[in-house]
């Protein structure tokens, strides 16, 4: 993006870098949560839920080189430390030590929700201002929905599972 493509976007700039690098720290973290809860997963579902959260993941990468590209043509400079990625995520990691299926998906499910949050804000920001970075969040934001929903419905199937298993010991 050229300095007057900048200039005629009539917001800070560097506050909007800053938002994205947060961003993409959250996604960078996100990735591995994704990437290692579903290597190390165990239990009821395993099988189905597994290759989802490896998609999922992918997402999460693709949306961290949609963020890198719009920080680098705004003219910033993309965190290029993973030690800074804590400093700068308001969601947090949940390292995967209870590799229980459920367990794993709650983790996800968090840090959903923590993205939501994060791409409503940088849509709202730049909404009527910056089309190009609002209609980046907006993508963004609906595969965020997308990957919340798809957790609420594997836990959903979840305990009707424990449901039924309930039901048959009885």
């Amino acid at each position: 993006m050229g300095k007057h493509g900048i200039e005629i976007l009539n917001l800070d700039v560097n506050k909007l870098i800053d938002m994205l690098n947060q961003a993409l720290s959250e996604e960078w973290l996100a990735y591995y949560q994704y990437w290692i809860g579903a290597r190390l997963m165990e239990g009821p579902m395993r099988s189905e839920v597994e290759p989802e959260l490896l998609l999922h993941a992918t997402q999460e990468l693709n949306h961290a080189v949609l963020v890198v590209d719009r920080i680098i043509q705004l003219g910033g400079t993309p965190v290029i430390h993973p030690k800074d990625w804590f400093k700068l995520s308001r969601c947090e990691y949940d390292a995967p030590s209870d590799p229980y299926t459920e367990v794993i998906l709650q983790q996800n499910l968090k840090g959903e929700r923590c993205a939501i949050q994060r791409y409503k804000e940088i849509a709202d920001f730049t909404n009527g201002i910056d089309h190009t970075t609002h209609q980046m969040a907006t993508t963004i934001l609906n595969e965020e929905l997308e990957h919340e929903q798809d957790i609420e419905d594997w836990i959903s199937d979840l305990n009707r599972l424990k449901e039924d298993i309930k039901k048959i010991r009885l």
